[in-house]
């Protein structure tokens, strides 16, 4: 009696597992394999269920799997470090890559620009007490690099990817942000107009969502560019900035904004979605996302979303 008991009650535990794979969306296919381990071991002698205790468990545990990776708030609770970091997706790029204190960085030796900075924006870190510090050359960056000295008298700002104001929590990050390979030229109304009114948007809602990821960087439109300096920084002709916020409902959102002044324009001016920032600049964003995710948090960009 007490092995027929085992049996009726390790029979159950699989028809449990089944059941949680159909509530949890498991598709027909695999629904069925379970199915059919049920009908197997409900044929075996009682001793030889015995043996397969572990493989019930097993079932169990895969089912309890299944239903985190299709459930909408497993988003939400998911590892996702490093999400920020982008993938370049045509071919190969000039670039040494480099971790700092708040920020990483891709950083292109032809262009002496960075190709991008990703970093993220908590709650917590979207405001702070540290000054600004002195620009200063970054002398972990290999040759051929940018140098502090090819903006003297150039027209063209010193223009922060990681701005200032994202890093006024940490003396080392505020340090590292202002190294010269954060740094693009940029049109001084741009800098200090609606790229700046776009950073102070990111912090905003890092405080509203408690934490935003976040990737800017250069693009390139013209065959020939400007360059300044004696190291011959390439000037952009544009930036791009694409944010994500995670949550039981992600959204993103992608701006692009040609190196010029642009007062007088609003932010929605220059909304994009994530996947025009992708064809434009050739970076795959965010792609440690599930691809469903990804894929429509790419699809559309509505700041009034936000």
């Amino acid at each position: 009696m007490k092995k027929l008991n085992k049996f009726v009650l390790k029979s159950l535990a699989l028809l449990f597992a089944f059941s949680i794979a159909v509530s949890c969306g498991e598709n027909k296919s695999n629904q069925k394999v379970l199915f059919d381990k049920i009908v197997s071991k409900a044929g075996k002698t009682v001793s030889e269920i015995d043996k397969t205790a572990s493989e019930i468990d097993k079932a169990v545990s895969e089912a309890n799997q299944s239903s985190s990776k299709t459930s909408g708030t497993s988003v939400a609770e998911g590892n996702y470090d490093g999400l920020e970091i982008p993938v370049y997706t045509k071919g190969t790029l000039s670039e040494t890559i480099r971790k700092r204190y708040s920020y990483t960085v891709s950083y292109n030796h032809e262009m002496k620009n960075p190709n991008w900075v990703a970093w993220t924006i908590s709650a917590e870190h979207a405001s702070g007490k540290v000054q600004r510090m002195a620009f200063q050359d970054d002398e972990d960056m290999p040759d051929p690099k940018g140098y502090l000295s090819d903006y003297y008298n150039s027209g063209y700002d010193r223009g922060h990817m990681c701005p200032a104001a994202d890093n006024k929590w940490s003396e080392k990050a505020m340090e590292d942000c202002f190294l010269i390979t954060n740094m693009c030229p940029q049109d001084n109304g741009l800098n200090r107009g609606m790229w700046n009114s776009i950073e102070q948007q990111c912090r905003s809602w890092a405080v509203k969502y408690g934490k935003v990821y976040v990737v800017c960087g250069p693009i390139y439109l013209n065959q020939q560019h400007r360059k300044i300096g004696k190291n011959k920084v390439v000037v952009p002709e544009a930036f791009f900035k694409v944010v994500l916020r995670m949550g039981d409902y992600p959204q993103a959102i992608g701006f692009i904004c040609r190196n010029q002044s642009q007062k007088g324009r609003k932010k929605t001016d220059f909304v994009n979605s994530i996947g025009e920032v992708e064809r434009i600049t050739g970076y795959d964003f965010f792609s440690k996302l599930p691809d469903n995710i990804e894929n429509k948090v790419e699809a559309k960009a509505d700041i009034n979303e936000w």
